[in-house]
């Protein structure tokens, strides 16, 4: 009867956190027998036009989590790469160490989300996109990064570009 209760649960839910994000599936690659799969989405970066991110990640199939018992999250594993598209138009970035996060998708109930978050570096004059899990419980080392070089490209800074 548990399970019965848990995939009641799972499936409303899995459907409110699929919707997360500005994305669109653009790929889906079967792993193996039980339907595991691999998801490969096309990220816009709201405020960076002419830059397309794919990220690829992993989804659990409904017999694997009937068999490892952990029905509500997803691993961390992502992989992403980043490319100019067409010319770039750059509006309103925050150009702080830290960067801004421009997607998030849940990977379990409460603790584990997938996140593409933007970073400018003055100093190459680059735009790097890192691809990282944020869990609340022991955190995640797994990452990926892609680097948009700016100084070959045709860029518009709309709010104009940042000064040294």
């Amino acid at each position: 009867m548990q399970p019965i209760i848990a995939l009641a649960l799972a499936a409303p839910l899995a459907l409110l956190l699929a919707g997360c994000g500005d994305s669109r599936e653009v790929g889906n690659v079967g792993v193996d027998w039980t339907g595991n799969d691999i998801a490969i989405e096309a990220l816009a970066d709201p405020e960076v036009g002419g830059v397309v991110c794919h990220l690829a990640y992993f989804n659990r199939s409904f017999i694997d989590r009937v068999s490892q018992g952990n029905w509500f999250e997803d691993p961390s594993y992502s992989a992403l790469d980043c490319s100019v598209t067409g010319p770039i138009t750059i509006g309103d970035i925050n150009t702080r160490p830290g960067g801004e996060e421009i997607f998030q998708q849940g990977r379990s109930i409460i603790w584990k989300s997938l996140r593409v978050t933007r970073v400018y570096d003055q100093s190459s004059n680059s735009l790097l996109y890192l691809g990282h899990a944020r869990q609340i419980q022991q955190g995640s080392g797994k990452m990926s990064l892609s680097v948009i070089p700016l100084a070959a490209e045709s860029v518009t800074w709309t709010n104009g570009a940042p000064t040294p």
